[in-house]
């Protein structure tokens, strides 16, 4: 389902669905919905003329290390009118140009989470159903994933939802404000499982200090991975950062909390025997620090 999975460098484009809907003029003959289409374009047009960028932040910023991998698969008619349909609505564009009011984004005061990494977005659109007075800012870059969600947003009725398109790192540094997250959401993000990769992954000190600076004490980060290296390193790599403290006065692994639901990627693990770990860390106020919004 994941992340990084994460972040961006999005997948280029190729032999992807056209923007536009099927019964607008010059769209081309229906199509079957859930069925994917190719369609040959122009050189220089884009892939969904009012949907998610190919590169948002463009070369505005510097090429580091990354934690996803580019993923090129073919987006369905379905996702692809959700991406032009409901883009503009939903859709945001991690450009790292602006810094984003995220009441003006989501139309409320209500907190926000951010997810980083959500697949094909069905566990998202979950939680967003069943805690409706929560929004949830979800990031990722892979394109049928984002079509999806989109499309689930709209059929669940989900004004809660919207899909980020980019990287999130940049989302962080350059897009959110200080203390603006209620929370953040890494669920089954790339393990990068040879050690000269371990430098990819998500979960690294820098990565959490960057982290700490957007989310209000008080708010939770939680963690999921079927990789149990990755998971030990999560935890050792929380336990000793100085903004957050697990929740689990044992000081270890926390049972999947109720708002967290079962994937399909998560089932198909367990079916072959994979352990499942979730870390629940709390992002604490340093005495010397001043209160939110001080």
């Amino acid at each position: 389902m994941s992340d990084s999975r994460n972040a961006p460098e999005a997948p280029r484009p190729a032999e992807h669905t056209p923007g536009g809907r099927a019964d607008e003029p010059g769209a081309g003959s229906p199509h079957t919905p859930g069925v994917s289409v190719r369609h040959t374009r122009a050189k220089g047009e884009p892939r969904f003329p009012d949907g998610p960028k190919a590169d948002p932040a463009g070369s505005h910023f510097e090429r580091r290390i990354r934690s996803f991998q580019p993923r090129r698969s073919r987006v369905t008619a379905g996702q692809a009118d959700a991406l032009q349909r409901l883009w503009p609505k939903w859709g945001l564009d991690i450009d790292g140009q602006r810094v984003i009011d995220l009441g003006e984004l989501f139309g409320n005061a209500n907190p926000v989470v951010l997810e980083i990494g959500f697949g094909m977005g069905e566990a998202t659109a979950q939680m967003a159903a069943a805690d409706p007075d929560t929004n949830i800012l979800a990031v990722d870059v892979h394109t049928p994933g984002q079509g999806n969600l989109l499309n689930l947003a709209d059929q669940h009725g989900l004004p809660n939802v919207r899909v980020g398109n980019g990287d999130a790192i940049i989302l962080l540094r350059e897009m959110l404000r200080p203390d603006s997250l209620d929370g953040l959401r890494v669920y089954f993000p790339d393990p990068w499982p040879k050690k000269r990769h371990h430098k990819r992954r998500l979960i690294q000190p820098e990565f959490l200090t960057l982290a700490a600076a957007r989310i209000r004490p008080g708010g939770l980060v939680h963690c999921a991975t079927d990789w149990e290296p990755y998971a030990e390193q999560m935890l050792e790599v929380l336990t000793a950062h100085p903004d957050f403290e697990n929740t689990r006065p044992d000081g270890g692994f926390a049972p999947r909390p109720q708002f967290r639901p079962l994937t399909r990627f998560e089932g198909q693990g367990l079916d072959k025997g994979h352990v499942v770990n979730d870390l629940l860390f709390r992002r604490v106020q340093h005495h010397n620090q001043p209160p939110t919004g001080a």
